[in-house]
């Protein structure tokens, strides 16, 4: 017997990414310039990213778009989390030309906060948008600034409790609420329901009259090829040894997905590149897992499945 080695079939880049790097290439191959301008990165992954500098691409943030004179003759592509509308005012500013990646999904879900919003303060109602997601993650930025960032952001289910126990959260509604597209269904699906109880608290009522009521409108927002993923990755973590879980550091998702994986499976190791895999991680019986985030490139999950099979 000896170590052997799967990799997670459903595990790489997701169709947003995919469609942003895949014209990020094609206008680098094309574009007599040689050169494109990128706000953010456009992928989370430190390895792909070189790759793509290697191409032409220029990694810029927004502290260095305002500081900009002129970008006359230059091209600015927008990644797949989508940007605020003052981004695009901005790089019409500065003379760019726009190439817009952002998700059709992140798109999708712009469009309906915005329509929420003015539903929620039509004829002077003072209602409230909520977004569960990563405080400063690009697209939760995105989404604030579809409606001037008047809307309240929570993580998790102890800072939706806090912000109601601060009066942050005006439980009397009407409130609708979002979720940012990569997190885990779960998790929204609870602190939903933390927040309906809450609000029926408050109205010395039942949970399920408040929601015939139309005080509280939860919008499912997570993208289904993300949702999906969650099932399917427990499966795969259930169903090996040891896991090895690839994503780039800074990956939201992947530090969401790593941690599913290591709640099913304790031996889960999270690593960026080959050079962080440990020989004592493994026995010479294990079976392997091999997976990643929507950040993650297939090529680096194979190379990672090759070195692991030549310990």
């Amino acid at each position: 017997m000896s170590i052997t080695v799967d990799i997670d079939k459903r595990s790489g880049f997701c169709a947003g990414v995919i469609a942003a790097i895949t014209t990020a290439e094609k206008y680098l191959e094309t574009s007599e310039e040689k050169c494109l301008f990128s706000l953010g990165s456009i992928v989370h992954n430190e390895e792909e990213l070189s790759r793509l500098e290697s191409k032409g691409l220029i990694t810029i943030d927004g502290e260095d778009l305002d500081e900009m004179v002129s970008a006359e003759g230059k091209t600015l592509l927008i990644r797949a989390h989508g940007e605020p509308p003052k981004t695009y005012t901005r790089a019409e500013e500065l003379g760019f030309q726009v190439i817009d990646c952002t998700c059709p999904v992140v798109l999708l879900l712009q469009k309906s906060i915005r329509e929420a919003y003015l539903r929620l303060h039509r004829d002077g109602v003072e209602g409230q948008i909520l977004i569960y997601g990563k405080e400063g993650h690009a697209e939760v930025l995105g989404l604030l600034g579809q409606v001037g960032g008047d809307a309240v952001v929570y993580e998790n289910e102890e800072h939706l409790n806090r912000l109601i126990a601060e009066g942050k959260i005006r439980l009397s509604g009407p409130i609708e609420v979002f979720s940012q597209t990569t997190k885990r269904p779960s998790e929204y699906a609870r602190t939903s329901e933390v927040l309906a109880r809450a609000m029926a608290t408050a109205a010395d009522d039942t949970v399920a009259h408040m929601l015939t009521l139309g005080v509280l409108h939860v919008h499912d927002t997570i993208c289904a090829q993300v949702a999906t993923r969650f099932k399917n990755l427990s499966d795969f973590a259930l169903a090996h040894d040891v896991i090895i879980f690839v994503s780039g550091k800074t990956s939201s998702n992947g530090r969401v997905l790593c941690e599913l994986c290591k709640s099913v499976n304790i031996r889960t190791y999270h690593i960026s590149t080959i050079e962080e895999l440990k020989r004592e991680w493994f026995g010479k019986d294990d079976k392997v897992g091999v997976c990643g985030a929507t950040s993650t490139p297939k090529w680096l999950l194979e190379q990672v499945a090759q070195k692991i099979a030549n310990l």
